[in-house]
């Protein structure tokens, strides 16, 4: 028997990829198809389901025969995808909306207007924060104003059930997905009524919730056909894409932190339960029966950097926009940056948060503000681990991937913010390679999720600058007392 393969096909907000890997981990072929999301009123963020599932099919297609392997050398599919995703579903299992994804913030009135204490309720069972991204503020933004499609739909989906029933004629979500929705208690892994009622949802228009190990077989024939696969080849239902990409990047044992900063960022890490952070600050969602990932996902990360650049009208690289960065000071000679101009999930939790410079005087130029925009996702990111640290005690080990690692000026201050080594991933398919060794424990060919440790390529370690640290944690007093003044502010 020749060598053997799996893939991991990761489904997110930007594209579909589909990687096959070795079983040691490194990519033998990948593709990627870009998604359209679609603006149809001020806030809401749409895509369509019938155009992903399109481009999925296209991009596992193109990966399957560019790797001209013989059948029986493929193990298994596994699936990562974006969470909060939403789409209304009808008995025929047809898409009757659009799918509205997590940035979609048409229910941000829902939010404001939650009463604090079934708000506070319905985190606690959830372990999902009280944000316009999460399906159960979608679902009852869409109860209060009469939506349509809502009044019609017999179920309720993300995109990974929606493709999943329509390929195998099953409706099952797994326990990262299902978590993220806002409808699931933590503790129980069941769909929780109390919370389905606020939302008018039966449990009955909900899938049958399963462990990411969930195994798929018996896949829709002529689609088999068309990718050149046996109906039979495993397709294992995965999990979320910030749960894999921990996995894939191997931070998957208490202790061990993943940030990934790209467009966004977020910071997460593994633990035991499903512990959650009494003043909302972090989300907690489960992945395993045993385990959650906790952490919080911000929505500026590289996009702060974007829209400075643009503000400049630079039409060099990124590269170019940052040189000279490297000789302005720790702190930016006093520019504090608060990165909120995206609005804002964690730590606040609050679309309506606006970016701010402060301390701006006339000897500033373009080299600082880009210094103080770099510190201001840093110092944002910190704060969120703070977060995380006060459920699961410090981190032994930050692992950094995205978009922003390959700046070296960026990867030594976040070094020297947190004041700890950062391993750089070799990878930027985290997620997808978390997903094929999920593939790989559900039919059995590997130990365990933890043995992916020994199946990981080893990326670059940056160590902090103790005394460029010191002077960050000054900084990042002056930071939290701007963030906690000026919060109230954002209306």
């Amino acid at each position: 028997m020749g060598k053997e393969f799996v893939i991991g096909l990761d489904i997110g907000t930007t594209s579909v990829k589909a990687v096959m890997f070795d079983l040691n981990g490194n990519v033998v072929e990948e593709a990627e198809e870009l998604i359209t999301s679609l603006y149809p009123k001020e806030d809401w963020v749409e895509q369509n389901p019938y155009e992903i599932e399109t481009k999925t099919i296209v991009a596992l297609k193109d990966v399957i025969t560019k790797a001209k392997l013989q059948e029986a050398n493929l193990l298994g599919i596994g699936f990562s995808s974006a969470m909060h995703s939403l789409i209304c579903v009808d008995e025929k299992n047809e898409a009757i909306s659009d799918m509205l994804i997590w940035s979609d913030g048409r229910s941000s009135e829902q939010a404001e207007n939650l009463d604090v204490n079934i708000g506070k309720k319905v985190y606690q069972k959830t372990g999902t924060p009280i944000h316009p991204m999460s399906p159960f503020l979608k679902l009852l933004w869409m109860k209060e104003n009469d939506y349509e499609p809502y009044h019609q739909a017999s179920y309720f989906m993300s995109l990974k059930e929606f493709l999943l029933q329509k390929w195998f004629g099953q409706r099952v979500v797994d326990y990262s997905i299902a978590s993220a929705s806002g409808l699931m208690n933590v503790d129980m892994l069941s769909w929780d009524k109390d919370v389905l009622d606020l939302v008018g949802v039966k449990e009955s228009q909900l899938s049958r919730i399963v462990p990411p190990t969930e195994v798929l077989t018996g896949l829709n024939e002529s689609l088999a056909t068309e990718l050149g696969i046996s109906p039979q080849l495993p397709f294992i239902i995965g999990a979320a894409d910030g749960q894999l990409a921990n996995l894939g990047s191997g931070a998957i044992t208490p202790g061990e932190v993943a940030v990934s900063v790209g467009t966004s960022g977020a910071i997460r890490q593994f633990t035991k339960g499903a512990p959650i952070n009494n003043r909302q600050e972090t989300f907690t969602y489960a992945f395993t029966k045993d385990t959650s990932i906790i952490g919080g996902a911000t929505n500026n990360g590289g996009i702060a950097l974007q829209w400075l650049k643009d503000l400049f009208a630079f039409e060099g690289s990124h590269d170019a926009f940052l040189s000279g960065v490297e000789d302005v000071e720790v702190g930016s000679e006093g520019i504090l940056f608060l990165p909120y101009v995206n609005g804002e999930r964690a730590p606040l939790w609050n679309q309506k948060a606006k970016g701010n410079f402060f301390g701006l005087s006339i000897g500033h130029r373009k080299e600082h503000l880009t210094r103080a925009v770099l510190e201001g996702v840093t110092l944002n990111l910190y704060k969120i681990g703070k977060s995380l640290e006060e459920v699961a005690g410090k981190p032994v080990k930050i692992s950094v991937n995205g978009g922003l690692s390959k700046s070296d000026v960026w990867v030594q201050i976040m070094a020297d913010v947190f004041g700890q080594e950062i391993h750089l991933s070799d990878t930027h398919h985290n997620a997808g390679w978390g997903a094929a060794w999920t593939a790989l424990v559900a039919i059995g060919k590997v130990d365990s999720f933890e043995a992916i440790k020994q199946n990981l390529p080893v990326g670059k370690v940056i160590q902090p600058n103790q005394s460029n640290h010191e002077k960050y944690r000054s900084i990042y007093e002056k930071y939290e007392k701007l963030v906690t003044s000026i919060v109230p502010n954002f209306n």
